[in-house]
């Protein structure tokens, strides 16, 4: 009995001194997207919008005050991503650049969203997204094929940058031609979250050359066991990345077709 109590008292100990280092690492781990950091990289990238931020909020330009707090971890990964708040959406760091190893299982930056935010930003319904598209000749020497993207931050102006580009590029038109598809108001196949297509800021690249983690595995399980595929050349990467869009083969739930427009994850 002596024994069992002295036991015990030994795990509290070691687990009280243990606690203010795992709290010391997790807060350490959350710095990169604490409000500071974030709130003036937002209005960085978007000062037609975001002018300010405070202690626990993101400050927007007609005085709107989205929430911003870290919150503890969610349960699973698929709770992340279905029922993310703002913090949450920056809570990974998006590796630019080469790919040094596969992603980890679970490393997705940029594919949580914040809903809200993209709402306020480009849109809240399918109406008020097109009233801000407008039509672009995608890579027009290689190419020539006409999409549709928002003028919302520019990024009609990025696409056009990213097409004179690669144009100077002719051993790569087999992955430009016959685009997977840029505005499509939807939902991510499988679930109810909305697809950043739907607000005009993302590009699909051909599909013959793409590798899609819900292709490979015939599946929607967020938590499904993946190998890594990708057959798109980091040129066309380097390019994209350079004009502010991340590119979903950086995730381990890999769309290798895909570039989204998020300037404040660069």
């Amino acid at each position: 009995m002596r024994f069992g109590v002295a036991l015990c008292i030994m795990l509290i100990a070691a687990t009280l001194r243990a606690s203010p280092h795992k709290k010391a690492g997790r807060q350490a781990q959350l710095a990169h997207h604490s409000v500071v950091a974030v709130g003036a990289k937002l209005m960085q990238c978007y000062p037609d919008f975001i002018i300010g931020y405070s202690r626990n909020c993101i400050i927007w330009k007609d005085s709107t005050r989205m929430p911003y707090e870290v919150a503890e971890r969610h349960a699973t990964f698929a709770d992340a991503v279905d029922n993310p708040c703002l913090a949450d959406q920056f809570s990974q760091k998006y590796p630019k650049g080469i790919l040094k190893a596969n992603p980890a299982k679970g490393a997705d930056p940029g594919r949580i969203r914040y809903e809200p935010f993209f709402y306020k930003m480009y849109g809240k319904d399918q109406a008020a997204v097109r009233k801000n598209l407008t039509e672009v000749v995608w890579c027009p020497k290689l190419v020539g094929q006409k999409i549709l993207v928002t003028k919302v931050n520019g990024v009609d102006k990025k696409i056009r940058a990213i097409s004179r580009e690669l144009d100077r590029h002719p051993e790569l038109k087999p992955y430009l031609t016959d685009i997977g598809g840029t505005f499509c108001w939807r939902n991510i196949n499988g679930t109810n979250r909305q697809s950043a297509h739907s607000f005009g800021t993302t590009i699909d690249l051909n599909v013959k050359w793409s590798a899609y983690w819900q292709w490979d595995c015939k599946c929607t399980d967020e938590d499904a066991n993946l190998g890594y595929r990708n057959r798109i050349p980091q040129t066309i990467v380097d390019i994209f990345e350079k004009n502010g869009f991340i590119w979903g083969g950086k995730w381990y739930h890999y769309d290798t077709m895909h570039f989204e427009y998020r300037p404040d994850l660069l």
